[in-house]
């Protein structure tokens, strides 16, 4: 991970992967770095990012908000969809975050706002290490995010704290219940009082990418941040949420039809698989590249073969511009098939199929599928 020093947003931000890769980010850096230095960092290829906001009075802390980005580690936090609770953690990680999250607050002498993104990476035995990304002692883009699914006024509360007044002015809300029927959650409960972020219900935020209205710009998503908005879905479930916030964002997920998959070797994993499965049993055929199809097929799961972009007419991009695919898995690295992918993420954005580039992204829309297809989606005002 490449990127120049004192910017925002992960602007010019790059994950370099070659020597001619780095001879041209050199080349180019210092027109946004100018006389600051460039600065490299060792890339957790696959792991699992957290975002964590808390309070702090100096002394004692409140986890407000535990958030998993649903787009793996190397997808700017902003661009990323996110799950509040996490999703997928087991209750030990998410405990062992909670009590570094305290100590990191109280090391730092925090006064009000904190956040800590956190990336999570199983080791070679398979257990599960915490490694810290950053922290910054001030409130971040995820605090609106925290209080409205929390329901709990975390800034103003942090305004409060930073005005003096102590973290135990601001009780703890009773504990959920977590069989309550899903009419009876809200009102979620009094706006100056502390929520346990371990909620037994999901808010799933997701970005809003502005790509249409820029002709050109690659779709695919990296460390620089692109989104201009965001939305939020909230349900009892996470395939509900995660469905709710496409939706919110202007995503319609196909109930059937073909669906496209091509997927780099690294993200040829079991959640992949699934995802495969998932659409196979809501009655999608899947078009895969050869790659891709030899993959699927030798775990059984039937798919067109259809050629890459270079292979020869007819290719995918023929099939897409026939409305003829639905939903679109693609999933890249290097840069020539970067480059190679490209047109299919452009006709992907201009005619409005729901596309997505990264391996978790693709499962959690499968799932959201998957829940689409069972039971109507309900609302439910916040008011109560």
């Amino acid at each position: 991970m490449i990127r120049p020093s004192y910017v925002l947003g992960g602007r010019a931000m790059e994950i370099v992967r070659d020597q001619a890769s780095l001879e041209r980010y050199i080349s180019e850096a210092v027109v946004v770095s100018g006389d600051s230095p460039v600065l490299l960092d060792s890339y957790l290829s696959g792991a699992v990012e957290l975002d964590v906001d808390a309070l702090s009075d100096g002394t004692d802390v409140h986890v407000a908000g535990i958030m998993q980005h649903i787009e793996e580690a190397g997808v700017h936090s902003g661009d990323s969809a996110c799950s509040l609770p996490p999703y997928s953690l087991g209750r030990e990680i998410i405990a062992e975050v909670e009590v570094q999250t305290k100590a990191l607050a109280k090391a730092l002498n925090v006064v009000g706002l904190m956040n800590i993104q956190f990336a999570v990476k199983p080791d070679a035995d398979g257990v599960e290490e915490i490694f810290l990304i950053e922290v910054n002692p001030r409130a971040s883009r995820t605090v609106p995010f925290v209080a409205k699914a929390t329901d709990s006024a975390i800034a103003s509360i942090a305004a409060r704290i930073m005005a003096g007044e102590p973290l135990s002015n601001f009780p703890l809300r009773a504990p959920y219940d977590a069989n309550a029927a899903y009419d009876d959650v809200l009102p979620l409960g009094d706006p100056m009082t502390l929520a346990d972020p371990n909620m037994p219900w999901f808010s799933v935020k997701e970005a809003v990418l502005p790509f249409a209205r820029f002709p050109g710009v690659d779709t695919i998503l990296g460390p620089e941040m692109r989104s201009t908005g965001e939305v939020m879905g909230w349900d009892r479930d996470f395939p509900r949420a995660f469905l709710k916030a496409q939706m919110g964002a202007g995503t319609m997920l196909p109930r059937t039809g073909n669906a496209f998959l091509s997927i780099k070797d690294a993200d040829k994993t079991a959640d992949v698989l699934k995802a495969a499965r998932i659409l196979t049993a809501q009655s999608f055929t899947i078009v895969a590249t050869r790659g891709t199809a030899a993959w699927l097929s030798k775990h059984e799961i039937p798919c067109q073969i259809v050629n890459k972009v270079y292979e020869g007419r007819p290719d995918i991009t023929d099939m897409m511009k026939d409305e003829q695919i639905h939903l679109v898995m693609n999933t890249t690295e290097g840069a020539q098939a970067i480059e190679d992918s490209k047109s299919i993420r452009s006709i992907a954005l201009f005619d409005r199929i729901p596309y997505y580039t990264t391996a978790a992204g693709a499962y959690a829309a499968a799932l959201a599928i998957k829940a689409q297809a069972e039971d109507e989606i309900g609302v439910k005002s916040l008011q109560g």
